[in-house]
């Protein structure tokens, strides 16, 4: 029994608080009756029009003039540190079946009441209605609370001057109402002391004019937290993370008004504790994560997870309550949880290679193949290893960069470096010189101990190791725009914590796209399967060439969403006039060759210096944005679930091959396209073309970081349903019909 006891350390504390209190107050009754005085307030003029007693003693500033007694108003009760009465909306009961009332607190600077839910000690005031006559009910509504400490516990409450708001609802409508309130309430400072109020307000029968109490009524039921619609905030969902031993909830709020100092109040049953939120803001101020440790018995309360829980969340004059289940998963412990996450990058990293955004490198490696012909085993598994090492390099460097860029403050995602017109002109600069180099147009003739490195060295068998590694770091590069299965929950993960798991992380990515070259080092007598090598080469290396020239011609179509067509037209002449210029140098007498190398310096200056130079121009948008996509808008998803709405959100790029793929594939194409293109559905297009945080925001608030990302919203899922990367009409519709029963109507 004993155990027990001190397992409820909240209830423990309140008991020993209570207990305390007590002692303070008969302690202090002793000194007043040592004095020969009363504990009672100073002689307050409360009868003062525009003044209240408490206002005279500097209570607050913020504070209104309190309007006289009387018409309206009980007469205060006042002590040393307060003052109360009940106060009225209306002058007489009228004929409505209702009365706003108010419980209406003054208090002495420093001095505090409590919130319905005091936190860790303290109680709420309590109002008994004993000897009211015409009265069937009354109701509190309780104003957003604010934290503070009391005696070091964390406590929630109000301080200066609070009306509780009380709708009162009576027995026969038009007649006369007789109030009589007895009020129990604590005030807390330093010490804290528990008082009883006993108020009394007759008001008669007649129309219920308004009385000088009105407004001051309605100013704090404005106060009091609600659907959050008004003031444009919002609780997305919550879920429990952490581990067993550690939980933590963590709740996602969306503002239509960036967030300034939000904060959170969580009630639940009496086992649970919460601690002050530590809030993470995203998407410039508009999206908050706020995670909350839980402090629980959990033998006392095996069932906590599935408990329901009120929700308060408070920013300045803004607030939204809700009462919410949160979402859990099996709880992992941190070790297990990490190394999921590393198996689950080094499979996203493996079907790298199976994107179609690595398609284009896929001729760099064939043709890396075919030239280790007849090459010794040893040849071959060094420079599989050297294109293994580059790739690996390359995700660290990725990763580096990834964890300077988070440190510095800014948002970070999988592929946002194709956002960068620089790196999309350097990377269209690059695929065209090795496009004309395939087609035997130029030859890089490096430093002597550069081109020992790369070239055979007689009776070694080493052929082009730093050609390998580049062609490694190269592949990396151009894997990125893609998110494969897999790759976007560990990236997620890595990206939601610190630098050590974004480095380990990553560096699985780059091991799990290299495997296929680990396979043929581990096993060099793969080659041998290979076609020999013969004339067929030079026809080989031309249709690769012509691959690499059609990667650089999609990456000029990404640059016109970017730059504008007018710019992406520049761009593009100057790299279709690269190729011309040294195949053209071979026509020229031996004397003038350079001058092909310095028309090809001058077109690559050109391609990067021409975008910033041409006057902008509307590139204009996808085929989907006329098509019935209107764009995104986070803060209308809320009032668009409540009328009853399904809102399809589509985060895509026009640099993301996956994401074309889901469009010509899925959501183009029936049935998705008929479901997607009923009345009650909206669709929404994201477009991460150009950087923005709001939609980096968006993705973090899932734990995604890169794209395509899909998701479904409807008053089945009011939270959403998350989409994986590659979308199956199947799952599409099978999202829809969850979040708001959206049928199928074919399968052609």
């Amino acid at each position: 029994m004993l155990g027990r006891v001190f397992a409820h350390r909240r209830w423990l504390r309140r008991f020993i608080g209570g207990a305390a209190l007590c002692v303070v107050a008969f302690a202090l009754a002793a000194v007043s009756r040592a004095a020969d005085t009363q504990f009672t307030a100073p002689a307050f003029n409360a009868t003062e029009v525009g003044q209240s007693p408490a206002q005279s003693k500097g209570v607050g500033a913020v504070l209104e003039a309190a309007p006289e007694a009387g018409r309206g108003a009980s007469q205060p009760a006042l002590t040393e540190q307060t003052e109360v009465r009940l106060v009225s909306a209306a002058a007489a009961a009228g004929d409505a079946t209702g009365v706003r009332l108010g419980l209406d607190f003054t208090l002495q600077p420093g001095w505090k009441i409590y919130w319905r839910s005091p936190g860790a000690a303290g109680f709420p005031p309590h109002v008994e209605w004993e000897g009211s006559q015409n009265l069937a009910r009354a109701e509190i509504l309780w104003p957003a609370p604010e934290r503070f400490s009391v005696l070091g516990l964390v406590t929630l409450g109000y301080h200066d001057r609070v009306v509780l708001p009380i709708h009162a609802e009576l027995a026969r409508p038009g007649e006369p109402l007789s109030l009589k309130a007895k009020v129990d309430y604590l005030t807390c400072r330093e010490i804290c002391i528990p008082y009883t109020a006993e108020l009394a307000l007759d008001l008669p029968a007649g129309p219920a004019a308004p009385t000088a109490f009105t407004h001051l009524i309605d100013r704090f039921e404005n106060e009091v937290p609600r659907d959050g619609r008004a003031a444009g905030l919002s609780i997305e969902r919550a879920t429990i993370a952490g581990s067993p031993e550690k939980p933590v909830l963590e709740v996602e709020a969306l503002a239509r008004e960036p967030f300034q100092h939000p904060d959170l109040f969580i009630e639940g049953p009496s086992p649970l504790d919460f601690a002050a939120p530590v809030t993470t803001l995203t998407d410039a101020g508009h999206s908050a994560v706020l995670s909350v440790a839980i402090g629980t018995v959990a033998k006392e309360f095996p069932d906590w997870r599935a408990t329901p829980l009120t929700l308060t969340l408070v920013d300045g004059a803004r607030s939204v309550e809700t009462r919410i289940t949160a979402s859990a998963g099996p709880a992992k412990s941190e070790g297990a949880t990490f190394a999921l996450m590393l198996l689950l990058a080094l499979l996203g990293g493996l079907i790298l290679n199976l994107m179609p955004c690595v398609l284009p490198v896929l001729s760099l490696k064939l043709l890396g193949v075919v030239t280790h012909g007849g090459a010794g085993r040893g040849a071959v598994r060094v420079s599989f290893l050297a294109s293994a090492a580059g790739i690996v390099f390359a995700f660290l460097l990725l990763a580096a960069a990834t964890i300077a860029v988070k440190l510095a403050g800014h948002a970070v995602g999988w592929g946002i470096q194709f956002q960068e017109p620089v790196f999309l002109t350097a990377l269209a600069v690059v695929c065209v010189l090795f496009a004309a180099n395939l087609w035997g147009l130029f030859e890089i003739r490096l430093p002597g101990f550069l081109a020992d490195a790369m070239t055979e060295k007689p009776g070694k068998g080493h052929r082009g190791i730093a050609g390998q590694f580049l062609t490694g770091a190269f592949t990396t590069i151009l894997a990125t725009p893609c998110s494969a299965p897999f790759l976007g929950t560990a990236v997620g993960f890595a990206l939601a914590r610190g630098p050590f798991e974004i480095a380990a992380i990553f560096a699985a990515l780059g091991i799990g796209l290299a495997l296929p070259y680990l396979l043929v080092a581990a096993v060099p007598g793969l080659v041998r399967y290979l076609p020999a090598p013969g004339r067929w080469m030079a026809t080989l290396k031309a249709v690769l060439g012509v691959a690499l020239a059609g990667t650089a011609l999609w990456l000029v179509s990404v640059m016109a969403a970017i730059f504008g067509l007018r710019a992406a037209v520049a761009v593009g002449l100057c790299l279709a006039g690269t190729p011309l210029a040294l195949w053209a140098r071979h026509l020229w007498p031996d004397f003038t060759r350079r001058s092909g190398v310095t028309a090809v310096a001058a077109l690559v200056i050109l391609a990067f210096a021409l975008p910033g130079e041409l006057p902008a121009d509307n590139a204009g948008g996808s085929e989907r944005d006329r098509a019935g996509w209107a764009p995104f808008a986070r803060a209308d998803i809320p009032s668009l679930v409540a009328q009853g709405k399904v809102v399809f959100v589509d985060v895509t790029a026009d640099w993301c091959i996956n994401c074309k793929a889901n469009e010509a594939f899925v959501l183009d194409r029936p049935p998705v396209a008929q479901m997607l293109a009923a009345p009650s559905v909206v669709r929404m297009l994201a477009d991460w073309t150009r950087p923005s945080d709001e939609i980096a925001g968006y993705l973090a608030s899932f734990g995604r970081y890169g794209i395509p990302f899909n998701v479904v919203y409807g008053p089945g899922a009011p939270a959403g349903i998350a989409l994986p990367e590659l979308l199956t009409p199947d799952l599409v519709a099978e999202a829809l019909d969850k979040a708001g029963s959206i049928k199928r109507t074919s399968r052609n």
